[in-house]
């Protein structure tokens, strides 16, 4: 490279540098040091030299926020450290009982917890690599997202190369997460310009990011105001923060956006006095928020509450009472369920709730309907129940007149027509018709979920169409399922059918906990099953299990063995279960904790995509031989999985000398303890 090259690169280099300083002044700090102008020609003096010497030209250069050529479709990209949901809180009563369970597992009789502002927007994860950004992915379903980097390049307050945080080097590769959200007043705006331009108006600012970020042409994206906040990392460990106060400041310190307004709390009393500060205020910020996020500040108090297949133990989102509206209830309809309950539904004249239009709100059941006395033409008091569920909170009595009609839950189910029963001690109506195609069709979809069977391509619309074109008629049924007639149906092809087909067949060989989970078992959810699984070698031997032995294990009491003992005794789920056994659906457990303790004590971490097993089935393994499985790697980790790509972890293993695995390595160990 000639001196004069070397000349240009250091200049352009520099002027990078500069606007990227002046970024973070002006969309991070809020403190711009330049006014819009001289701003405006740094960015056009560094355009002019990239396009002169297009050899120096780089992806992370502030010139490339305006977005490329479109996508045909976004790909999909693995989380390497699950981004786990929230469990909801509505009280301050669910608050005291999550305080008092921390603290009983803790044995403390104080806890600290960092409580922050829960955004209302698009949970996203962003990976650095030598500070420089080279992914950014949707949270998708916790293990998987939506690669959409090309977007997330656009978003201006959030930094294509992270500043060197103070007296420590950038970590190789860092994953932070964080919400896309827009401000208020920009949505605002955003509405009026599609106004005037004859376009649909967004119906929130969270409906305006999550569809700005999913756009396929990114140059779309970048035309919409987005911003980010962070506020979590996958490893905090590699910031060198031991608290959430100290990650927050030590991604602050990478030049990384983060909300101010958070506060240490030592009592519930403290996290009330913030929530109430917070939602006085909330119409008041920039931007929406639906409640607080309580965290345990704390990682190692963290690590030892540890998580559910779907949220942590150790944090809460305590969200705000929700927006509450008038309409009338113009008609109360009447909807099956997968367990056959007969759920009450208002129709509604719709109505504009906490953002989004509203035409239906459920009534529960008949003792609910009778409490608040609702009545078809009543003007009633409707809310968003966590602001996700309609609900009708009350009558408005002074608005009634004789016109009103009361409404009784039929006495036969509107589907099938079977006499519907109600059990001792149950609010719950139900038709006992277990081949009601009502209850087929939810069995049918909650059997194929990805969390279950996991039937890829087995929507809903595609369920609907085998039931109502007389091809399904039982769960068994779907492995009895033949290409001819499906490829008769309408808009399926040989080519959805085979993928269909084969989908099907690949179920067969899903674990125990899925196909007990895939079931239905009244009260056994997904982290029940992988308990149930655990303990019984397969679903012969769970069916003969009885109260005693069932309520011997942890986590299960008299209502969920009953309830486990109830399904097993009913003929029509006998006849199912043999006709899934004959269909060649009868997997057995792995190795437990009641066999085989060989790996207790013992504490894996997995890095890297595994290609023989899912991630999921490599810790159940580890489980079921009585170790322990967890998310980072430190001096009291006995065994680091490496699966292909790893990330940090291997490096960190490699660093404190720990034993590391490759895949085969792993199989192999599993397969000389029996597995």
């Amino acid at each position: 490279m000639s001196s004069d090259s070397k000349t240009v690169k250091r200049n352009i280099e520099r002027l990078r540098q500069e606007i990227r300083q002046h970024d973070h002044q002006y969309h991070v700090l809020g403190d711009p040091l330049i006014s819009d102008a001289q701003y405006d020609q740094l960015v056009r003096r560094l355009r002019e030299l990239e396009a002169q010497y297009p050899q120096f030209q780089s992806p992370d250069s502030p010139t490339q926020r305006v977005g490329g050529q479109p996508l045909a479709q976004f790909e999909t990209a693995p989380h390497r450290t699950p981004m786990l949901s929230l469990a909801n809180a509505f009280s301050e009563e669910e608050v005291r009982d999550f305080d008092e369970r921390v603290r009983r597992v803790l044995d403390v009789e104080t806890v600290t917890y960092c409580v922050e502002p829960k955004f209302d927007g698009l949970s996203l994860e962003i990976i650095y690599q030598d500070g420089r950004l080279i992914q950014g992915i949707t949270r998708g379903d916790g293990s998987l997202g939506e690669d959409v980097t090309p977007n997330v390049r656009t978003i201006r307050n959030l930094p294509l190369v992270l500043l060197a945080p103070p007296a420590r080097k950038s970590p190789t590769r860092l994953e932070i997460r964080g919400e896309v959200y827009m401000d208020s007043a920009d949505f605002k705006a955003l509405n009026e310009r599609r106004l005037q331009e004859g376009e649909p108006t967004f119906a929130n600012p969270r409906n305006a990011a999550a569809g700005s970020l999913r756009q396929l042409d990114s140059k779309i994206t970048a035309s919409r105001p987005l911003k980010f906040t962070a506020y979590d990392a996958a490893d905090p460990s590699q910031l060198g923060a031991a608290t959430q106060a100290q990650l927050l400041q030590a991604l602050k310190d990478c030049g990384l956006p983060v909300d101010p307004n958070h506060r240490a709390s030592h009592t519930v009393d403290e996290i009330f006095d913030f929530f109430r500060g917070l939602q006085a205020g909330r119409h008041a910020v920039a931007y929406e928020m639906d409640g607080v996020v309580v965290k345990v500040n704390e990682f190692a108090l963290r690590r030892q509450l540890g998580t559910t297949s779907h949220a942590p133990r150790w944090a809460l989102a305590y969200k705000f009472p929700a927006e509450q509206a008038t309409t009338v209830v113009r008609d109360i309809v009447v909807q099956v369920g997968r367990t056959g309950v007969l759920t009450p539904v208002a129709v509604l004249d719709p109505v504009n709730l906490a953002g989004v239009t509203v035409g239906r709100a459920t009534l529960h059941n008949q003792d609910e309907i009778d409490k608040k006395d609702v009545r078809i033409g009543d003007t009633v008091w409707v809310q968003r129940a966590g602001d996700v569920i309609p609900e009708v909170v009350q009558v408005v009595k002074a608005k009634r007149t004789c016109a009103q009609i009361p409404f009784r839950l039929p006495t036969h189910c509107p589907v099938c027509g079977s006499a519907v029963v109600r059990e001792e001690g149950e609010v719950a109506v139900r038709c006992p018709n277990a081949a009601c195609p009502a209850q087929l069709k939810e069995r049918i979809r909650h059997f194929a979920s990805k969390d279950a069977m996991d039937i890829e391509g087995l929507g809903r619309k595609w369920v609907d169409r085998l039931v109502e074109e007389g091809l399904l008629k039982s769960i068994p049924g779907l492995y009895h399922l033949k290409a001819d007639p499906l490829i008769q149906l309408e808009r399926m092809g040989e080519t959805s059918v085979a993928n269909l087909l084969a989908a099907i067949e690949a179920s067969k060989g899903r674990s125990l906990d899925r196909l007990i989970h895939a079931l239905g078992i009244r009260h056994v959810g997904q982290t029940l099953a992988q308990v149930l699984a655990q303990h019984f070698e397969n679903l012969a031997a769970l069916g003969l299990a009885g109260e005693q032995s069932l309520t011997a294990i942890p986590d299960i009491g008299p209502r969920v063995a009953r309830s486990i003992m109830a399904f097993f005794a009913e003929r029509h789920n006998q006849e199912l279960l043999q006709q899934l056994k004959a269909a060649g659906v009868d997997p057995r457990s792995t190795p437990s904790a009641k066999t085989s303790q060989a790996l207790a004590g013992k504490r894996f971490v997995f890095t890297g995509t595994l290609s023989r097993l899912s991630r999921g089935d490599a810790e159940r393994l580890v489980k079921g031989f009585g170790g322990t499985v967890s998310s980072s790697v430190s001096k009291n980790t006995d065994y680091v999985v490496v699966g292909d790509h790893p990330g940090s972890k291997a490096a960190k293993a490699d660093e404190l000398g720990i034993p590391q695995l490759r895949e085969a390595q792993f199989q192999g160990m599993m397969d000389d303890l029996g597995a």
